[in-house]
């Protein structure tokens, strides 16, 4: 019996349901022979192959499917049934090489597996050279953290309008989605504007580097920002004339430095504490009121950094403005970053379009 004809015995035995393990040598042999002939078969060839994959794959180990969709996944002209029957093995192992790489499953099946298979289903698909918006649509909705931010990341993928309000909205909270949507060269504006608004300093400052044509949106969205707490403000005002009276002087005389502002928020002294960042920075008292007061950590970094001051002094004024709730120990260590990361330039530089706008 020539090679050939043991070959095809062997092939009509383990398609008739022979053992797992004759039939994965087999599935061997069958990809071999597909893969090495694949550019030279007609679309009758691959079909034929398409029912044998089919036939060998049924029942046997996940190793043995895992290396067959590694085999195929490049492959221009794999055979789709089997290709699409691997995409949706439960397995990762199996279908992950085909989500990623296979260009024989359509974007109907990749919407149909994002909206039914797992997160690393979902992972795997994000990772395609190109995604078409109706796919990224599933991803960002269904999605878990790590696939909405591998998918942001991805430089060939497109986003519907639906699928940049959800990435938005899920941005509010997460600083490093927000920073990768807001890189994103074709964001639309609008998008871009309403990621500011929700961004922390050290966003707004990333994005700023990232689209320097939009760095005064981001000037106007901090403007905007500081604006909206001045009722807030305005109800919790102090009295400031005694302290104003008294920072002055020591200014004038030579002896107010940034030992003294750590000294007063130390001692809890906010009055004295605000009017000596005025003083030191040139600064109206609502102003700097208002970032002390404020929801943000950001706006009172800003001053201090803007004022001059060392990191261990800007520390003691954000425990001074965090009151009783104290600072957790992750917010404190965003606060250090941001802190010298910032320039005081542009710390400078932001306060002054504040002070302008108003």
């Amino acid at each position: 019996m020539s090679s050939k004809n043991a070959f095809l015995s062997e092939l009509e035995d383990a398609l008739a349901n022979g053992p797992a393990d004759r039939r994965a040598k087999t599935l061997r042999r069958v990809t071999d022979l597909f893969v090495f002939g694949s550019s030279h078969f007609s679309g009758d060839h691959v079909a034929l192959f398409d029912g044998v994959f089919n036939h060998l794959i049924a029942d046997i180990e996940t190793s043995a499917r895992a290396v067959l969709a590694d085999r195929l996944k490049s492959v221009s002209n794999a055979p789709p049934g089997v290709i699409r029957t691997l995409a949706f093995d439960d397995a990762i192992d199996v279908a992950g090489p085909v989500l990623a790489n296979s260009t024989q499953i359509d974007n109907a099946a990749l919407v149909e597996n994002a909206r039914t298979k797992s997160q690393d289903h979902l992972l795997a698909i994000s990772q395609r050279p190109t995604l078409v918006e109706t796919v990224t649509d599933v991803l960002v909705e269904r999605g878990n953290r790590d696939v909405a931010l591998s998918t942001v990341r991805n430089s060939g993928a497109k986003f519907s309008e639906t699928g940049y309000i959800r990435l938005v909205k899920r941005s509010e909270h997460d600083d490093e989605l927000a920073k990768s949507v807001g890189a994103r060269p074709e964001i639309p504006r609008q998008h871009f504007l309403k990621l500011l608004t929700t961004a922390s300093m050290a966003v707004r400052l990333a994005l700023q580097a990232a689209h320097p044509e939009h760095a005064g949106d981001v000037q106007n969205v901090v403007a905007d920002i500081a604006a909206a707490i001045q009722v807030k403000a305005a109800t919790a005002s102090r009295d400031y004339g005694a302290a104003q009276t008294m920072v002055q002087r020591m200014w004038d005389e030579g002896h107010l430095d940034e030992s003294n502002v750590e000294g007063f928020a130390r001692a809890g002294k906010f009055e004295e504490t605000a009017a000596s960042l005025a003083v030191m920075g040139s600064l109206p008292i609502d102003m700097v009121e208002r970032a002390m007061i404020g929801d943000r950590e950001e706006a009172i970094l800003l001053v201090t950094k803007a004022v001059g001051l060392s990191w261990p002094a800007a520390r003691s004024v954000l425990y001074l403005c965090a009151g009783k709730g104290g600072l957790a120990a992750d917010t404190l260590a965003k606060c250090r970053t941001i802190y010298y990361n910032m320039k005081r330039d542009t710390a400078a530089q932001v306060i002054k379009y504040q002070r302008d706008r108003r």
